[in-house]
């Protein structure tokens, strides 16, 4: 029989001991380092035993030791940088880029945005001088407490998210650098050290690019122009993946994990070509997420490569309803009868907290959820 694997995308809702920290980390308030550190351990430690117990083939660290969100974080490793914050007090700030969703909800995100918890952080971002790597320590850090809570736990396999060059700098200030694709190409080479770490470590790297996705709308839906922008985005990708074996690399394409309309986003057909251009051996796409839910159809028609696997999304983060693991088989089968059951990976949409603050739906909930998987795809095993 055919075991589908289960595994997810990567963020998960902290837990208050560290949020704590965390929240007064945003707040620019000083924090024991010691302590800190031990917590972040300790937490690691346990979410990846939960995520074992309940079944998960391939783990992660729940991204507990990323700062203030899953694409920010990397302000924290990249020199070359200056970052000019807003004058005044750290305050809310908002995270959804103006679009046809703002423009057609513009009341609804007026509410949304103010509940969302970010803080601080939204400052303009300029290259200054030559971008490099300067998150050794921290990579190392993460690397050393996923490696030793996966051997205790005896996980079949664990993962590090890390972000795409297009969404580490999605809204690129030019100073030291004369064009957007000088800049990219900087990035993306300072970002494969990253990567390679996660490798050299014997973990799996998941390059994730909500912004990929989402510049589409920013740009008015503008197709041409926007294909012309997400090229050369796929290029500098391409160019971080530089020495990445691709059976050790996941890339994740997403629309947002805010819970909102979604009606401005691009189709998973006008850019599924420039998502298999990436050289890695696994594609996560959501799947569950009713606003794209029905794209599971394009796999009818378009071929993925040989030696290509999907992780699709089967739970999604952006509902506190759980989904019904027959449910769950159902979703599984149809793509699988499409590409075959031995290149599934059952997954889920997106992070379940967007960053250390913001969580999509309550821990309790995002539990359930993966049990689900996990059942959904045991079910799907049975039938396939």
């Amino acid at each position: 029989m055919t075991r589908i694997r289960t595994t997810h995308v990567g963020s998960l809702v902290r837990p208050p001991e560290l949020v704590e920290i965390l929240r007064a980390r945003e707040h620019g308030q000083s924090v024991d380092a010691d302590r800190h550190a031990e917590v972040l351990a300790r937490s690691v430690d346990d979410v990846v035993a939960r995520q074992v117990d309940i079944g998960i083939d391939v783990v992660s660290d729940g991204e507990y030791g990323k700062s203030d969100s899953w694409s920010r974080y990397i302000r924290e490793r990249l020199g070359g940088f200056t970052v000019t914050e807003p004058a005044g007090a750290v305050t809310a700030r908002s995270n959804v880029p103006p679009g046809t969703d703002k423009r057609l909800f513009g009341e609804f995100y007026a509410e949304y945005e103010a509940s969302q918890g970010f803080v601080g952080g939204g400052g303009e971002w300029t290259a200054t001088s030559p971008v490099h790597y300067t998150g050794h320590a921290a990579i190392g850090r993460d690397i050393t407490n996923l490696t030793r809570a996966a051997e205790k736990a005896g996980a079949h396999g664990a993962f590090l998210p890390v972000v795409a060059p297009a969404s580490a700098v999605p809204r690129p200030v030019l100073d030291f650098y004369s064009s957007d694709e000088e800049l990219l190409v900087a990035v993306a080479d300072a970002l494969n050290e990253e990567y390679r770490a996660v490798v050299d470590a014997g973990l799996e790297v998941q390059v994730d690019d909500a912004h990929f996705a989402i510049t589409y709308d920013t740009m008015g839906g503008d197709l041409a122009a926007y294909r012309a922008w997400a090229e050369v985005r796929t290029e500098a990708l391409i160019r971080a993946l530089d020495g990445i074996p691709p059976e050790r690399a996941r890339y994740h394409v997403c629309w947002g994990s805010w819970n909102a309309p979604h009606v401005g986003d691009v189709a998973l057909r006008d850019i599924v070509d420039l998502v298999l251009r990436v050289p890695v051996g696994t594609y996560s796409l959501e799947q569950a997420n009713p606003r794209h839910e029905h794209e599971w159809r394009v796999w009818a028609d378009v071929e993925l490569p040989a030696g290509k696997v999907l992780m699709p999304g089967l739970i999604s983060h952006a509902t506190n309803v759980v989904e019904h693991p027959e449910l769950v088989a159902d979703r599984i089968v149809r793509l699988a009868e499409l590409v075959g059951p031995e290149r599934v990976i059952a997954s889920s949409d997106c992070g379940f907290a967007q960053g250390p603050l913001v969580r999509r739906v309550h821990p309790s909930v995002q539990w359930a959820k993966l049990e689900a998987l996990v059942e959904g795809a045991r079910l799907a095993s049975v039938r396939l």
